[in-house]
């Protein structure tokens, strides 16, 4: 939300500076000048242009802003209706964990005492899951299922309901830490939040990016993305393993397929396998 907030902000400052200061005044004939803009202008840190990404998640910002006033009749028109977004290229993801590096991970909790005990329930349930980070900070006790290897998110993105199947071993942990853990870190304000940050309250998604990260580096592992190194890690080797990219689809949450079917470029260990044992060229070396 502070996202959105700050890109409505930076367009409104824009405006400012066109003269620009109501939004009936605003046309598409601004949003294209805005888009000019954003494609011409370099970062004072380092003089590179904006992602593409970026680009785009302003001007949606903008979009969805208008229409808000429209809808609320505080513009008779929406000039934004018209504005087509750039089109973004689907990237791999940044990087996976093998298991043996996963397994390194997780080791490290065991130097932590009683809050390496959560912090491995929590990492556990990355992996076992796939989930998004606020995915995990919204989750309750009683969203998971121990007995039946379940697990239910609520309003995940796309404000959707899905219940996916936790690994035995991820309901272990989360077990041992409410046996053990949660009770100490709770307060009249941690409410039924699964899992509590050190002062008993829900965690906020920086907090948890910093926890996967201090642990994938004390790992000795150089990979880029925390709490998105899990859920690579787990559509890329349930894939490899022989997962149909539909139910990988279903497991991550995503809506379109096409988001998911990213993960078939990234399984290059089964692409070798394959291509060693069929590719002519290799067949007959020698």
């Amino acid at each position: 939300m502070e996202g959105k907030a700050s890109s409505v902000g930076l367009f409104l400052r824009w405006c400012l500076t066109q003269d620009i200061r109501l939004p009936q005044d605003v046309s598409l004939q601004t949003f294209e000048a805005y888009r000019r803009y954003l494609h011409q202008y370099r970062q004072p840190f380092n003089g590179k242009p904006l992602d593409i990404a970026t680009i785009r998640n302003r001007l949606t910002a903008t979009k969805v802003f208008f229409k808000r006033l429209f809808y609320h009749e505080i513009i008779e028109t929406n000039p934004a209706e018209r504005l087509e977004l750039p089109k973004v290229p689907r990237r791999l993801p940044s990087g996976f964990l093998t298991v043996e590096e996963i397994e390194r991970v997780l080791q490290q909790t065991l130097l932590h005492g009683m809050t390496g005990i959560r912090d491995r329930a929590v990492m556990e349930t990355y992996y076992a899951t796939g989930v998004r980070r606020m995915e995990l900070a919204r989750l309750k006790v009683s969203d998971v299922d121990l007995k039946e290897g379940l697990i239910t998110i609520y309003r995940g993105k796309g404000n959707k309901d899905r219940r996916v199947p936790i690994a035995q071993r991820a309901c272990n942990w989360i077990q041992v830490y409410l046996n053990k853990v949660r009770a100490t870190l709770a307060t009249i304000e941690s409410g039924a939040t699964l899992f509590l940050d050190n002062e008993g309250l829900k965690y906020r998604e920086q907090q948890l990016t910093y926890l996967a990260s201090k642990y994938v580096k004390r790992a000795g592992i150089d990979k880029r993305g925390a709490c998105n190194l899990f859920r690579h890690s787990t559509a890329t080797l349930m894939h490899e393993n022989g997962a149909d990219i539909r139910h990988v689809q279903e497991m991550l949450g995503h809506a379109d397929i096409s988001t998911t079917q990213v993960y078939t470029h990234v399984t290059i260990n089964k692409l070798k396998e394959v291509y060693y044992q069929t590719h002519p060229s290799v067949l007959h070396e020698g």
